[in-house]
């Protein structure tokens, strides 16, 4: 554990681990009944034939009836035979709703993730967070120390009550002096305060050893991501990265191995008073037995019975005192995994229905809006004030870092302004209901993701949805053509991660399924984040120019740093610095030489120009080609 970590009390050590249990219920309940019900069993059969077997001998000492022998035999070969055939049930039932729980847990994360507030999405803070409880979680701890000890205590308990149980009348013989009863009860005792002693200072070493693996593990695992990303293949092989790759995960085990072993040698020492100890403890009941039984004080049976009973008691305890010490160990690791699912989500989710207008006059307004991303001391926009009506194309420009992208996410919702207020129809955004409000929005971000999952559900961005209406979206995207020579066509995969048949898919052709999900969604709002920032400034335009066509009377807002692309729209707004520093149509703006988006136009003029020349220099020389 870390040593900035604060200290817990039994009571907060005892809150977490009623949590953590609950918490099990949650994933899987009747998977944690069988937990319950397995470990009882498991621990309840060893008696068995402890008892019956103490009751055999004394019968076949005592040369009782060949009838009662054989009832005792039979009785504790079938009762055995039946719980092990229970257990066994048991057990498979619980190995089953083990890997169900798992599955659960990382169905958790997913459901936080997408319920938490998306400012916490993009902080560093809570990323690595979540993924350093999930490194912590591939070592052992969370989920599966919770689920080891929660059946350990169990089993440990019931190993402790029947051992009792049945050791209990050795403390009534009158063969046995008093004092060396009290000796015997001494000695547990004082095995019980090495055990805790001998365990806490083991899971000291073992906190401190994998508080500092933490980052080498979290490298480890990128590393292995990258070896195993048939994605990153390509670039592996041509820039021979391989060794270096290798070499660093080399390096890191080794480093692990070396740390592993001098931490495993010092918990090696630490064993060895509590297993001397242990085994005197022992030496010590069966010299306290052998002579109870030499004066005839205890029959043959209660000899063996005890024996076998205080050696599982004495195991029982060590175990108990070994698992408890284990549980408190990983509630520091509970506490900061509960910590990340208990990050409250901060947006005002609102409750207003967001109004369906017949007459489609829908107004947004930026209201002396300024923003600054959490943590930050600049801010990313000052004082933006902007109006804009349902149905206009509204183009947004400005050089990289002007705070375009700022501005879509606050329009969109995903951050609420620091100062000022945005509207819809004179009515704070924050009023309305948080999902409806998004809802009315289709974004492709320059970073848009796409899955392995099909065409169609791509588009759809569902399980189930409307081939036709999918269909029609990838061809006016433009992506008609493509998905005719795709094995499946629009149920074909894209990529290979869960589909040996899966294709691969170029950038351009990414980007005209981004688009075509953007249409499917069918949104009153279609915002394009430069999709396109990778293609030329020809191709870009051209994209651009297509898709306002087919975005019809929907509300369009386009987002570029080059400005020929936007020439199309009814306004422009120039962000510069986080400020709208300019306003107005192509035109207006271009004739104004002094301004930021002539500076801008003048410096790129040429550069599509050059663009035009070359396209058309290609297409000249490509028909004549084609025509000799």
């Amino acid at each position: 554990m870390e040593k900035q970590e604060n200290k817990m009390n039994f009571k907060e050590h005892s809150a977490i681990f009623r949590r953590g249990v609950k918490y099990l219920f949650e994933l899987n309940c009747s998977g944690t009944i069988y937990i319950i019900l397995h470990a009882f069993l498991e621990s309840v059969i060893p008696y068995i034939p402890i008892y019956f077997s103490a009751k055999l001998l004394d019968v076949i000492f005592e040369k009782a009836n060949y009838s009662i022998i054989v009832w005792y035999v039979v009785l504790t070969v079938g009762l055995v035979f039946l719980l092990n055939l229970l257990c066994t049930w048991m057990k498979i039932a619980e190995f089953i709703n083990w890997n169900s729980m798992c599955w659960q847990e990382l169905w958790m994360y997913s459901k936080k993730e997408m319920s938490m507030a998306y400012s916490c999405t993009e902080s560093h803070d809570v990323t690595s967070l979540m993924e350093r409880n999930l490194m912590e979680s591939r070592t052992g701890y969370n989920l599966f120390y919770l689920y080891q000890s929660f059946q350990n205590l169990i089993t440990q308990g019931t190993n402790i009550v029947a051992s009792i149980a049945m050791t209990v009348s050795f403390f009534f013989l009158d063969a046995v002096p008093l004092p060396v009863k009290f000796g015997f009860i001494a000695g547990i005792i004082i095995t019980v305060i090495c055990g805790i002693f001998t365990t806490a200072k083991q899971e000291a070493i073992n906190q401190n050893f994998f508080s500092k693996c933490v980052n080498d593990n979290i490298l480890d695992h990128k590393f292995t991501e990258y070896l195993n990303n048939y994605n990153t293949g390509m670039d592996i092989r041509l820039y021979a990265m391989d060794d270096l790759i290798v070499n660093s995960m080399v390096d890191l085990n080794a480093k692990f191995n070396n740390m592993y072993l001098k931490s495993d040698a010092k918990r090696m020492a630490l064993s060895i008073p509590f297993a001397l100890l242990n085994h005197i403890l022992k030496f010590g009941v069966y010299i306290i037995l052998i002579t109870a039984a030499s004066e005839g004080a205890v029959s043959v049976g209660s000899i063996a019975k005890y024996v076998a009973c205080t050696m599982m008691l004495l195991n029982a305890i060590s175990q108990l005192v070994k698992t408890l010490q284990q549980a408190f160990s990983n509630n520091y690791y509970l506490r900061r995994y509960f910590s990340y699912f208990d990050i409250p989500n901060t947006m005002y989710q609102g409750t207003l229905t967001v109004e369906k207008r017949l007459d489609t006059e829908y107004y947004i307004e930026f209201k002396d809006v300024s923003f600054r991303y959490p943590n930050m001391e600049t801010y990313g926009l000052r004082h933006v004030n902007l109006k804009f009506k349902i149905g206009e194309k509204l183009a947004v420009v400005g050089v990289n870092g002007s705070g375009k992208t700022t501005f879509i996410k606050l329009l969109c919702r995903l951050y609420d302004p620091t100062e000022g207020e945005i509207l819809l129809n004179g009515v704070n955004i924050k009023k309305y209901d948080y999902n409806e409000y998004m809802s009315i929005f289709s974004v492709v971000f320059q970073d848009f993701q796409l899955f392995s999952f099909t065409v169609g559900q791509n588009v759809a961005a569902a399980k189930e949805y409307d081939a036709e209406r999918a269909l029609q979206c990838l061809i006016r995207a433009g992506f008609g053509d493509r998905l005719d020579t795709m094995p499946a066509g629009i149920n074909t995969f894209l990529y290979k991660d869960y589909d040996e048949s899966g294709v691969e898919i170029s950038g351009g052709e990414a980007q005209k399924i981004a688009l075509a999900r953007a249409l499917y969604k069918d949104a009153p709002f279609i915002v394009l984040d430069e999709p396109t920032a990778a293609l030329d400034p020809v191709s870009e335009y051209e994209v651009y120019h297509k898709f306002n066509e087919l975005a019809g009377d929907k509300t369009a807002v386009y987002i570029s740093h080059r400005l020929a692309s936007c020439r199309f729209c009814d306004n422009i707004i120039v962000f510069d610095s986080g400020n709208i520093i300019q306003n107005g149509s192509h035109e207006t703006l271009v004739a104004d030489k002094t301004g930021k988006y002539y500076e801008l136009w003048d410096a790129q003029a040429q550069y599509y120009t050059d663009e035009k020349q070359e396209t058309t220099r290609d297409l000249t020389q490509r028909k004549a080609i084609e025509i000799s």
